[in-house]
């Protein structure tokens, strides 16, 4: 089952959070504080960025975050998959693409879904080109605002 998440998950997303950015999976870890303020504006900001939580029998077994911007390239809103987290025992069981899925009926109106993956992570590379998606031959480039110590 795939629902939005609620305050009460606050504890369990914590912890899942703190394990999917201390993994392979990311390109680094990430501070807590940076992990609550996500938590915090999913809860109190859906229209920003919205949280999931994926259960199976009931039980919390992985978390999703997606956020959403306009794309001139296609003319439309893109759906970005910012997160998708699931517990290591719970993984090639389905639950990824089943969330993808999910994610793709909930937004029919999105000219396009986006995520990103880290090179290593050949598992979740293939899941996705399974699904249909392609890698684009973009560097990506950022410089960061604020910094959350400052």
């Amino acid at each position: 089952m795939i629902r939005d998440m609620v305050q009460e998950d606050k504890a369990i997303f914590l912890a899942m959070a703190k394990d999917f950015y201390s993994s392979k999976a990311v390109a680094h870890d990430i501070d807590i504080k940076i992990i609550e303020t996500t938590f915090s504006t999913a809860i109190n900001e859906p229209h920003l960025i919205r949280a999931f939580m994926i259960e199976d029998d009931d039980v919390p077994v992985g978390f999703a975050l997606i956020s959403f911007y306009y794309a001139t390239e296609v003319g439309g809103i893109v759906v970005l998959l910012e997160d998708l987290y699931l517990e290591e025992t719970c993984r090639g069981k389905g639950f990824g693409s089943e969330f993808i899925k999910f994610m793709e009926k909930e937004y029919p109106e999105a000219k396009r879904f986006h995520l990103e993956v880290a090179e290593e992570n050949t598992r979740a590379i293939d899941l996705y080109k399974k699904l249909g998606y392609q890698v684009l031959e973009y560097v990506q480039m950022v410089k960061d605002g604020k910094k959350w110590d400052d």
